[in-house]
């Protein structure tokens, strides 16, 4: 017997029944496979990005899934064309719900994981309000699509928040520049607070990070204030991030020192430098004839970024140069003139004297 519903017999319903509980069991078995193995694979990794996906993966509803295969069983029965649109809809607004809930799973979780992590408070707040304020545009967007979806007019409203955003981006837009930029500076990190960094003729240790301002401690305990958008603008050099440091410096040896004395003090130099394991030595030269010394060049690498570490081991080398200067008679050049007296048949004599016979130079 034929059995008779709206137009649909019963092998009609029995199908599309099938293909809703069949639709709505495959895309929830998909769930339960991809959380098992994206969660064995983020416990074997130390990527965070599995971990984000998880947290999306586990807020999935099933009645959106049902939404789903609800709507793909329609597709085999007879319905008025009100009753498909009325569930095309639904549909839609399911899937743009799950997707509004996934991207908020994503920006809390994400957030969790930036708060977890040491840092100091202020740019943990600044984190907090820019994620809130990323979490309204997904929530404002999914809405608008919702009622666009369900056929309302969204266009005037559209336009009136465009006008109105736009009016607002003008009068606010060196705040929002700075905003951004605490972002930026936030996801990409040139630098995070204990940093020393140099910024144009400004230099100190970063001691504050905020939504509008950087604030710097100077060297001579004054403190310096950027705004966020100027110094992403400016060249910025992170001192703390540096494997090593490369030290160069002149010795000055007077004329007059022995060539045997010249001759050894490059290897001298190394040898003194190589005794510390903290540095690698590099070179050591006589390299110049200068005005009034004989100049000798060094050069090393510290293996410590720390500026005290490196100014003790410098000190310690020099130290150690000096003793063996002295113990090898070796003396340090300093600055002076030399008048020469000449005979007047010295070739480098100059001019005629003024006496029989004697002649002045400088």
């Amino acid at each position: 017997m034929e059995f008779l519903l709206h137009n649909n017999d019963l092998e009609n319903w029995l199908f599309a029944l099938g293909v809703c509980v069949g639709v709505t069991a495959a895309l929830y078995f998909l769930r339960s496979v991809m959380l098992r193995r994206l969660g064995d694979l983020s416990r074997r990794t130390v990527s965070q990005v599995d971990d984000l996906a998880v947290r999306m993966l586990r807020r999935t509803y099933l009645v959106f899934l049902l939404a789903i295969g609800i709507h793909l069983g329609a597709i085999f029965l007879v319905m008025p064309d009100s009753w498909r649109l009325v569930i095309s809809r639904i549909a839609v607004a399911s899937l743009l719900l799950q997707l509004a809930i996934w991207g908020d799973s994503g920006l809390r979780a994400w957030r969790a994981q930036l708060l977890a992590t040491p840092g100091d408070g202020a740019r943990k707040a600044s984190s907090t309000i820019l994620f809130f304020m990323m979490r309204l545009v997904v929530w404002t967007v999914a809405f608008l699509m919702m009622l666009d979806n369900f056929g309302f007019n969204i266009t005037t409203l559209v336009a009136s928040l465009g006008i109105g955003g736009i009016a607002v981006a003008l009068a606010t837009q060196n705040i929002l520049g700075d905003l951004f930029a605490s972002l930026s500076i936030m996801l990409d990190k040139p630098f995070e607070v204990g940093d020393f960094i140099i910024v144009g003729d400004a230099l100190g240790a970063v001691e504050y990070i905020g939504l509008k301002t950087t604030r710097l401690r100077g060297l001579g305990g004054e403190q310096i204030v950027f705004s966020n958008g100027e110094l992403l603008r400016s060249r910025i050099h992170n001192h703390k991030r540096m494997a090593s440091r490369r030290v160069a410096f002149n010795l000055r040896v007077a004329y007059g020192t022995a060539e045997a004395q010249i001759t050894a003090i490059p290897a001298m130099i190394r040898e003194i430098v190589k005794t510390r394991s903290d540095v690698d030595f590099e070179r050591a030269h006589f390299f110049r004839y200068g005005d009034w010394s004989l100049d000798f060049e060094v050069v090393y690498h510290f293996k410590n970024p720390d500026y005290v570490l490196h100014m003790d081991a410098q000190q310690d080398i020099l130290l150690q140069i000096y003793r063996a200067f002295q113990r090898e008679g070796i003396q340090f050049a300093h600055p002076l003139s030399v008048v020469r007296v000449a005979d007047a048949k010295d070739p480098a004599g100059g001019w005629p004297a003024p006496g029989p016979g004697v002649g002045f130079r400088h």
